[in-house]
């Protein structure tokens, strides 16, 4: 495809990110996840997997040598240098699949979507002919990720804190998706946003 139909994703943790890729995806949209990309990244057997265990030690895997992001990321989290190293493991070849997929697509898709949570952080939002900014509320954040991860206020404030504030992240993007109402006004959001894609890319 070409290089113009590039579209990204983000937002904050425990924003609705992924609830609007899967959305846009239902419409059509072809999409991809990194998330999913950094898991595989250091899954058992990858170098990735190796250059972890070196950094953090093997008490960040579980008995079947998966990772065990709990214990991770209370490391990475709690220490700015070691989210670092993380990412430095795991970021780049998360990039290079996300390229490898967009140059695997046909040639006449007219964009694409790839949902990238910390594209503001590293810098890749000018890769982009447009971002999508999945919102909502701080507070309905900190409540979303305590329920979801099963943390408690302290340490999911401190998980977000780790992230751009999402208000920068609103103020950057080229179309944005609140998720703070009903599950309606959220989808209207998001077919509105597929039109104005549509009518820009196609």
């Amino acid at each position: 495809m070409k290089a113009e139909g590039r579209i990204a994703l983000t937002g904050g943790i425990a924003t609705g990110k992924s609830y609007v890729r899967t959305r846009l995806e239902a419409l059509g949209v072809p999409t991809i996840d990194a998330d999913r990309l950094a898991h595989a990244a250091i899954a058992p057997g990858t170098p990735g997997l190796a250059a972890v265990v070196a950094r953090f030690g093997s008490g960040v895997l579980e008995a079947d040598q998966q990772v065990n992001r709990a214990a991770l990321g209370a490391i990475v989290f709690a220490d700015a240098g070691a989210r670092h190293d993380l990412e430095a493991i795991i970021h780049p070849v998360v990039r290079r699949a996300i390229d490898g997929w967009y140059a695997s697509l046909p040639p006449d898709t007219p964009f694409a979507v790839a949902e990238i949570p910390l594209l503001y952080e590293n810098g890749r939002d000018r890769e982009f002919a447009a971002v999508i900014v999945a919102a909502c509320d701080p507070g309905r954040q900190v409540e979303r990720l305590m329920a979801r991860a099963g943390l408690d206020e302290a340490a999911a404030r401190q998980r977000i804190a780790a992230q751009w504030p999402i208000e920068e992240k609103v103020r950057r993007a080229a179309y944005v998706v609140k998720t703070d109402g009903s599950y309606a006004d959220t989808e209207a959001q998001i077919i509105a946003v597929h039109a104005a894609l549509l009518a820009h890319f196609a």
